[in-house]
């Protein structure tokens, strides 16, 4: 049994951390000191369970109870000194100081051109598709009048991921799948999509984004052509651009054309300051790809070449945001540095 003279000392342990706790809290002015005093007293290593580990709470009851009221009291007062201290942090706040700007997000800069582009042909009255990335050899190389064997396969450096099947490196497969779903002229679909090829450079990448338009009606000629591409050209790039056709041959097309677009940097004249340009070297860019639709093609499509004509263009997305941007590289576009990229 414990004599009175130790028991008295047990106690007077009990009155210091009521002396204590009343200076420490004198002494806290915000809630988060009083969230380490609450720690420091009621805490798994505090001083109220340090209590219960060396005072013989078991042998005598009342010294229990005592350490249980202390634990009462230590809760409410510094419950009440919370309260008191986020009263005072709020009032603290000035409402008429700006708050911290947070950093807005934007649409990455591919997708920007694909809604500007959208929007150049939606205003021609094109109808906006999008067809698939993985495709049969049929919609992909066959029906578009590129037979198996033919050379114009290899020129695609094309990702097969089986016998019949291919990650499309156009978006040409659209045309056969335009037809067939309106089933009669007039057509007038701009279809953008992922196309994929296997190049890596300065201006190419494994991934990319075509625009494919495809115009078919009776008497459609390459009057039209000029005439969609014009609008474009002067939409995107400005209305000081000028574009020209060169013949080409595409296996899908008949005749087949390259579009190209003055550049940007030199206007068109080749030279800066009596230097070659170094983007252009000649006052042209390369837009891409067109021609008038082969009779073929419209046959495999389930329209009769005899009472319709059509034509179609497939450019690259990122090589127009790489002209009108003068962007020196194409892979900028799909890098991380954030320097770049808030540009946009």
């Amino acid at each position: 049994m414990l004599s009175l003279k130790s028991m008295g000392t047990k106690i007077n342990e009990i009155d210091e951390i009521k002396l204590e706790l009343k200076r420490d809290l004198r002494d806290s002015f915000s809630s988060d000191s009083v969230d380490q005093l609450n720690t420091k007293y009621l805490g798994k290593q505090g001083k109220i369970n340090t209590l219960f580990k060396t005072l013989p709470v078991k042998t005598d009851p009342k010294i229990g109870r005592q350490i249980n009221e202390l634990k009462n009291l230590i809760q409410e007062m510094l419950s009440a000194k919370l309260t008191e201290t986020m009263g005072d942090e709020q009032h603290s706040i000035d409402v008429t100081i700006p708050g911290t700007e947070i950093p807005r997000g934007s649409l990455h800069l591919v997708t920007q051109a694909i809604e500007e582009i959208e929007t150049i042909f939606l205003r021609l009255g094109f109808v906006r598709r999008r067809y698939p990335e993985v495709e049969t050899d049929w919609y992909y190389a066959e029906g578009l009048n590129i037979p198996k064997e033919h050379p114009a396969r290899d020129d695609q450096e094309t990702f097969y991921v089986g016998d019949n099947t291919v990650l499309t490196a156009h978006t040409s497969n659209g045309q056969l799948r335009e037809m067939e779903l309106k089933k009669s002229p007039p057509i007038k679909m701009i279809n953008i999509g992922k196309t994929y090829r296997r190049q890596i450079d300065a201006s190419h990448t494994p991934m990319f984004h075509q625009f494919e338009g495809l115009v078919i009606d009776k008497e459609i000629n390459i009057t039209n052509l000029l005439g969609v591409t014009e609008y474009f050209a002067k939409s995107y790039f400005g209305q000081d651009r000028r574009t020209r056709l060169r013949p080409h041959h595409f296996q899908f097309t008949e005749p087949s054309f390259e579009i190209d677009v003055t550049c940007g940097v030199c206007q068109g004249t080749g030279v800066i300051h009596k230097i070659p340009c170094k983007v252009c070297k000649s006052g042209w860019l390369e837009l891409g790809g067109a021609g008038m639709v082969h009779p073929n093609v419209l046959r495999n499509g389930g329209l009769n070449p005899d009472e319709c004509t059509g034509f179609a263009f497939g450019w690259g997305v990122e090589r127009v945001l790489m002209m009108k941007s003068n962007l020196p590289d194409l892979r900028l576009i799909y890098s991380d540095d954030i320097r770049f990229l808030k540009q946009f």
